[in-house]
């Protein structure tokens, strides 16, 4: 028994010895977090309209962009851009703005995708009534489409920012101090396991509070669902 306690609280203050660099790293996953869910629900907007636009031209450029970032590995994007292009063309960016510039740029097509998804799941007779009242293309697609389609592709947009918290371990390729980096380092210097069982857990917690998040807004929206209905 003597020896359990002995051995519990060494490993408490080897677990106090590890969580500033922890936390240190869970601040720079979630600041890459917040910043490319930021940029890229915005920016995957856009693209949803252009790939459903009557121009060919415009339509070809959104759907060849979203099937270049939907079909090739996150992982090679990321040395796409940290290697190819400062070796090419002598473009460099500090390792944090490359991991933000491609997890916007992957996170954008994703959520066009989304977002297209959503739009075409819209009743035609929709745009045949907006069309019957004198409204142009463009008041209907704002006015009437896109706010019914935030709330069909709620769910798909929640579990692509839950996969987006895990994705961010991938960056500690690049050498950005993130919460795996930070953990992987610990494992290396230390010869143990414990960081990685604590970066699980600190993962665990940030998919849980989003679960949470994106409950809470389901349950929101339904409820208005429910008043209009009524």
């Amino acid at each position: 028994m003597n020896d359990f306690i002995s051995n519990f609280q060494e490993t408490m203050s080897y677990v106090g010895v590890l969580m500033p660099s922890l936390l240190l790293g869970a601040w720079y996953t979630v600041k890459l977090f917040v910043v490319t869910l930021i940029l890229s629900l915005p920016l995957g907007l856009p693209f949803a309209l252009g790939g459903n636009s009557r121009f060919r031209i415009l339509r070809g450029i959104c759907k060849t962009y979203i099937w270049i970032f939907r079909g090739t590995p996150l992982l090679l994007q990321l040395f796409f851009f940290y290697f190819f292009l400062p070796i090419t063309f002598g473009i460099k960016f500090s390792a944090f703005t490359t991991a933000t510039l491609t997890f916007v740029l992957n996170y954008a097509a994703y959520f066009a995708e989304i977002y297209r998804g959503g739009i075409n799941s819209i009743d035609k007779g929709q745009y045949e009534a907006a069309h019957s009242l004198g409204l142009s293309r463009t008041q209907t697609t704002f006015g009437i489409i896109l706010p019914q389609t935030m709330k069909c592709v709620l769910p798909p947009v929640s579990n692509e920012a839950i996969v987006l918290i895990k994705d961010t371990a991938l960056v500690s390729v690049m050498g950005v101090g993130e919460l795996m980096k930070a953990a992987t380092a610990a494992v290396n210097r230390d010869v143990s396991a414990v960081a990685y069982l604590i970066a699980a857990v600190i993962y665990l917690i940030f998919t849980f509070l989003l679960t949470l998040l994106s409950n809470y807004l389901e349950r929101r929206f339904s409820v208005y669902d429910a008043k209009e209905e009524w």
